[in-house]
């Protein structure tokens, strides 16, 4: 009689992954795979076990090829890649996307723990950025890499590097700015106060000291602060444009050369506390919009996830070399989950490529001997060797990416509220402050050019230049909780304005992640413990997937078992023979068809038939179908239309539909619909869809993991989150609204003010009430409502 052994369902004690198998234990602990199991070893025999009790699973399985970070043995990448070098001493930054927890931070920062070469590393959690102090005599870079990886945080080293990048940014040292304008802000009021209650005869020398102790304090808020304001409205007026700079830069020249020339003569305190607090918070409103995710790159390209380096082979072995010196004829091995870097011609090997990089399908495809693999896909399964047959600069994949969408400025494609509203407001402003100047002026110069002044001063648009910024800031934060990370602040009106919505299909309403099998044959019970035993020992994906298919079945006794990378696999359950793989392990001279992926199955030399693999629709796409009764749907995919009945519930209007299309198609169509009265948003995820996205009004990138490759686009959703893509769409809406509010309870602030302004009158504590009455009263608003709003829409 067969033993019958029935597998519990466990996690990984390193990662958290469910354990298909029992093959891997050590210390009465399991483990989903061989690299979990090996990183648990290495954090064991280095007395770092405690990694563990920071949180629970927080490692990722990895697998290392041996050659796989050779090409930093070259002394020319080595230049490119650190940031400091001398004999005793390499500084070098690395982006580590597995960063997620607590147990990275306290792993990371003991690595000279594992290698006392390694003197010094910290971690920039928000960049997910790992900086290392090393000496280059005790260990190499790649040996660090090597390091890295092997404990289960492999570097992510690129073509075009996301850290050089980030570290390259330009710095406007805003936080210092904000530093000194709070502490200038803080002292001006402490010395303001004994005006604001009143001086006696006896302490009036106090009053004129105090006044020139606040000039003084002024002079870093106006000429460091504040003096980004005065270089872009200078800027805008070279350019014949009126933006909201302008009459804040001249609030701030009033206010301070009134309170300058009052303190000179003094006619009185002038208004440096007004001039102070309202840099002050003009910034810290620049501060909260400026909403960034540190480990998302928006502006990837598919140099992003290109290798540095490639192996290529010669007759003397092989040898890594630089991918800009890639040459057509040179023949390349590429090993397990490696990315083609150009267009090359399948030589030896059997390839199961993973193109969700180009298409967003991550379903593998097999490939034959002799045809042409397209660069960006990745081999899933064994080495293989390849001949190029185009430079990296002419390959399908660049020529993807070098459309003329991509060259276009992509910032103002729709104006934001304040730029619409700000030139209005800048005139009307103008034409107050210089009626009240003409005014006064034929009575009373003096008089004239102190309601000129005053009008200046209490209609500077503070509470305007801040409605946005808050209202945005509180808006990102509830975007960010839910899973839709926007690029900026701008994206949520660009949001709000779109009439007409474009998905893509494979990889955007179809789950990548969550794939259908289907068998094509009929497997009795004890056929199908045969297939379960035999696949549960395997960790390539297909295998998992089958066994996920099959369910938590009776598992049997393997006595004999035998995985061919690429191949398939070859077991003996009790005195049965069990064959699962592709058709040519099957069978000679078998020809799969093109561009299908079938698994196999025989047993006992009896052959029961095949499985395939097909993706099934997002969670939530019922849901966003609803969308129809406000906006305009197109669905646009490369893939032919089998599937065109399945969709017609999600996609009802006439001709909404399109198939067959290649990715200068779907461009081409998003440019037919887009109008001044359509804006249009294009959602997809493949770079075959980069050329739409960019050319849209609004472009979202949808992906499982937004630490993978992400097309240049203005927002990345989680796949989590499609559902809620119609909640987004009404809170974009929402917020707008608040926008409104505010400004209108700006607005009459400002008539308030005005109404002693006109006069020539405005005392410098009725400006010093008035402008954080303003401010507070309009930050408390913004981001009451738009929570309020967040809570009606479910996403609070």
């Amino acid at each position: 009689m067969t033993e019958r052994i029935i597998t519990e369902k466990t996690t990984c004690y390193h990662c958290g992954d469910e354990c298909l198998t029992t093959r891997y234990l050590l210390e009465d602990k399991t483990f989903c795979c061989q690299g979990c199991k090996s990183v648990y070893r290495i954090l064991s025999e280095n007395n770092l076990c405690s990694y563990y009790t920071f949180n629970d699973h927080p490692g990722a399985t990895l697998l290392r090829t041996d050659k796989r970070f050779e090409y930093l043995d070259d002394a020319g990448i080595i230049k490119e890649l650190v940031d400091y070098e001398d004999d005793s001493l390499t500084i070098v930054t690395l982006y580590i996307p597995h960063i997620h927890c607590s147990s990275c931070i306290w792993l990371l920062e003991k690595l000279n723990k594992f290698n006392p070469g390694i003197l010094y590393s910290r971690i920039d959690f928000l960049k997910k950025q790992v900086n290392v102090k090393y000496d280059p005599r005790q260990i190499s870079l790649r040996q660090l890499a090597e390091l890295l990886f092997d404990i289960g945080y492999e570097p992510l080293i690129s073509l075009q590097d996301v850290i050089k990048k980030q570290n390259n940014q330009t710095r406007d040292n805003l936080v210092q700015r904000i530093a000194v304008a709070g502490f200038c802000f803080g002292n001006v009021m402490l010395l303001s106060f004994p005006e604001y209650l009143g001086l006696s005869e006896f302490e009036q020398s106090f009053k004129h000291f105090f006044g020139w102790l606040n000039v003084l304090f002024s002079l870093p808020v106006v000429f460091y602060s504040g003096w980004e304001y005065f270089v872009s409205a200078w800027n805008n007026i070279r350019n014949k444009i009126l933006n909201i700079d302008f009459p804040l830069a001249l609030g701030i020249a009033v206010l301070f050369l009134r309170t300058l020339l009052e303190v000179a003569y003094h006619t009185g305190a002038g208004f440096a506390d007004t001039l102070c607090g309202l840099v002050f918070f003009l910034l810290v409103g620049k501060f909260v919009q400026r909403k960034t995710y540190h480990h998302i790159s928006f502006e990837r390209d598919y140099r992003s996830f290109f290798p540095v380096a490639v192996q290529v082979l010669t007759g003397a072995g092989e040898k890594p070399v630089p991918l800009a010196d890639l040459k057509v004829g040179q023949r390349i091995l590429l090993r397990h989950n490696e990315i083609i870097p150009a267009d090359a011609i399948l030589l030896k090997g059997e390839a199961l490529i993973d193109f969700s990089f180009v298409t967003g399908e991550s379903v593998p495809v097999s490939k034959t001997l002799g045809e042409i693999i397209y660069a960006g896909g990745r081999q899933t399964s064994e080495a293989i060797e390849l001949e190029v047959v185009k430079p990296v600069s002419q390959s399908y994949l660049t020529q993807l990416w070098n459309n003329e969408a991509f060259t276009r400025n992509q910032d103002n494609r729709m104006q934001t509220f304040n730029e619409r509203v700000s030139k209005y407001f800048t005139i009307v402003l103008l034409l107050i402050a210089f009626g009240a100047l003409l005014y006064w002026a034929s009575a009373d110069i003096n008089r004239g050019i102190a309601a000129f002044t005053a009008v200046l001063i209490v209609a500077c648009p503070c509470a305007l230049a801040l409605s946005t910024p808050f209202t945005m800031s509180a808006a990102l934060s509830i975007f960010d909780r839910n899973l839709f990370y926007l690029k900026n602040t701008a994206v949520v009106e660009q949001l709000a304005r779109i009439k007409s919505v474009v998905f893509d299909k494979t990889g955007t309403i179809t789950n990548a992640a969550d794939n259908r099998v289907l068998l094509n044959g009929k497997l009795n019970t004890v056929e199908t413990q045969l297939t379960y035993s035999a696949c549960v020992n395997s960790n390539h994906p297909l295998s998992r997937m089958i066994c996920e298919y099959l369910g938590n079945v009776a598992k049997l006794d393997v006595s004999s078992y035998q995985e061919i990378p690429g191949k398939g696999i070859s077991a003996i359950i009790g005195n049965q023979n069990v064959l699962i793989g592709s058709g040519s392990f099957m069978f000679n001279d078998y020809e799969e068809a093109a561009g299908a992926t079938r698994v196999h199955l025989m047993i006992d030399g009896q052959y029961l038939g095949y499985f395939t693999f097909k993706q099934h629709y997002r969670n939530g796409l019922s849901k966003v179908a609803q969308l129809n009764d406000e906006y305009k749907l197109f669905l646009i995919s490369g893939d032919n239309d089998h599937e065109r009945a399945d969709l017609l519930p999600y996609f009802k209007q006439q001709g909404c539909m399109s198939f067959n299309q290649s990715p200068q198609d779907k461009l081409r169509l998003i440019q037919h619909l887009q109008s001044p009265a359509n804006k249009v948003m294009m959602i997809g995820d493949g770079l075959n869809d980069a050329g739409a996205l960019k050319q849209s009004d609004l472009g979202i990138a949808v992906t499982d993991n937004v630490n993978n490759f992400s097309p240049g686009c203005d927002a990345i959703l989680d796949g989590k989150s499609f559902g809620k893509l119609p909640d987004f769409l009404k809170f974009s809406k929402n917020t707008v609204t608040i926008i409104h509010i505010s400004f209108l309870i700006s607005l009459t602030y400002n008539l308030i003010g005005l109404s002693y302004a006109v006069t020539g009158k405005l005392s410098p504590l009725t400006a010093a009430i008035l402008m954080p009455l303003s401010t507070a009263t309009i930050i408390s608003f913004t981001t009451i409502a738009t929570h309020i709003a967040a809570k009606r829409r479910h996403l609070a």
